[in-house]
């Protein structure tokens, strides 16, 4: 019963699945899903690579992007020299001094104007705000988590505990018909069998009353068997005639 009921409840969730999807209205203009070709990532070919000078050797590595208010890239930082990020020193490069090249299948970014000595020479960049702290990142990240599975996990959850509630009410009803099918299949073969140990217990009842009167009669006849034959009674002895009289003597 129990197996059943979980295989039924795990179809109609597969077959409700969908619904979540069609249910939620996605507005238009909001979302972009596909990268075109004249597209990039920031972090596939700016944040993290590696820029050369014009000898083709890494002079350094962008570090982050500078946008203004039209949230349009309008530089790069990029950090230089040093060792292992100690005493290394970063510089603000406008995009429009980079230069994007392929090699390969892969971009290829350079400075061409950018010499050792230009490198050495160039005013360090100036935030206009302080660097944000570890822990202030973290709280920030914290917060960020935290709506986010509010904004997600909210709706989802309760979108389920109602699909949940609708599935297991299927599923009770599909299981409460299969057990009265079930049920019902198997009435006539359960009649059937009582009915067959009824017959079989008056048959039995029978051959032993037979067995009782059979027995009864085979004791009488044993007893009859082992019984002595009776003896006949002697006849009576005849009584002695009485003696004739005696003659009269002659006087």
């Amino acid at each position: 019963m129990n197996k059943a009921f979980v295989v039924v409840v795990a179809a109609v969730a597969a077959a409700a699945i969908p619904a979540l999807a069609e249910d939620t209205r996605i507005p238009a203009g909001i979302f972009t899903n596909v990268q075109t070709q004249d597209q990039y990532l920031a972090k596939d070919t700016l944040v993290g690579a590696k820029v050369h000078g014009p000898d083709g050797k890494i002079i350094g590595d962008i570090e982050d992007l500078i946008v203004n208010d039209f949230n349009q890239i309008v530089g790069v930082v990029m950090g230089t020299g040093g060792i292992l990020g100690l005493g290394e020193k970063k510089v603000g490069v406008n995009i429009s001094a980079l230069k994007f090249d392929e090699d390969n299948g892969k971009t290829v970014i350079s400075l061409p104007e950018a010499t050792s000595e230009v490198i050495g020479a160039a005013e360090p960049y100036k935030r206009a705000q302080p660097k944000k702290s570890l822990l202030q990142r973290a709280k920030e990240k914290a917060e960020e988590l935290r709506d986010k599975s509010k904004a997600t996990a909210g709706p989802a959850i309760e979108h389920a505990k109602e699909k949940a509630k609708e599935v297991t009410e299927r599923a009770k009803e599909a299981v409460g018909a299969a057990t009265d099918k079930a049920a019902a299949a198997v009435a006539p073969a359960v009649d059937a069998a009582k009915e067959a140990v009824d017959k079989g217990i008056d048959k039995a009842g029978a051959a032993i009353e037979s067995a009782k009167e059979a027995a009864s009669g085979a004791m009488e006849s044993a007893k009859e068997a082992v019984a002595p034959a009776p003896t006949e009674a002697p006849a009576p002895a005849e009584a002695p005639a009485d003696p004739a009289p005696a003659a009269p003597s002659g006087q």
